[in-house]
């Protein structure tokens, strides 16, 4: 048995939720970051909700946790600091502007790429903020920087 809970229960498949820190802080800061079962997160707390998804975008891993919130379409989405892809925090979907190139009056229109960001679900409870893994099976391709040699967050061992 593992007593910090830390281990993905194999009977049922799921990963239990984790304690990641008090909801005065994340409110205060907007944002945080934390290490649930080895996997690398960010929680933000935007316009009075909680999302939660991994820290490395899924383009090229860049640090999600240093980048601006900005709507989209009327999204809310995280623009990654390197390369300005926008995600979506409700889904983790990839936007991007189109224009159809045999009109020239078309006006850009915000599409979707699908879901490129693994989002994690968000619990409050008793003023504990805690996130619980996403077990959803599809692939994303945030995946490749979950975990390894991609690692953001320092060990205070």
């Amino acid at each position: 048995m593992d007593p910090d809970g830390s281990e993905q229960d194999p009977e049922t498949k799921k990963y239990s939720s984790v304690c990641v820190g008090r909801e005065e802080d994340i409110k205060k800061s907007e944002r945080m970051t934390a290490v649930v079962h080895d996997r690398e997160v960010v929680i933000f707390y935007h316009r009075g909700e909680y999302h939660a998804m991994d820290i490395r975008c899924y383009h090229s891993g860049g640090p999600l946790h240093l980048g601006e919130i900005e709507e989209f379409d009327g999204r809310p989405c995280i623009v990654c600091p390197w390369h300005k892809y926008k995600i979506t925090l409700a889904t983790g979907e990839g936007l991007y502007q189109s224009i159809n190139p045999k009109d020239p009056s078309a006006k850009p229109k915000w599409c979707s790429k699908g879901i490129k960001q693994r989002i994690h679900t968000v619990t409050v409870d008793n003023g504990n903020i805690y996130v619980t893994l996403s077990n959803e099976p599809f692939r994303c391709d945030s995946d490749f920087y979950a975990t390894g040699i991609f690692k953001v967050i320092q060990s205070s061992s």
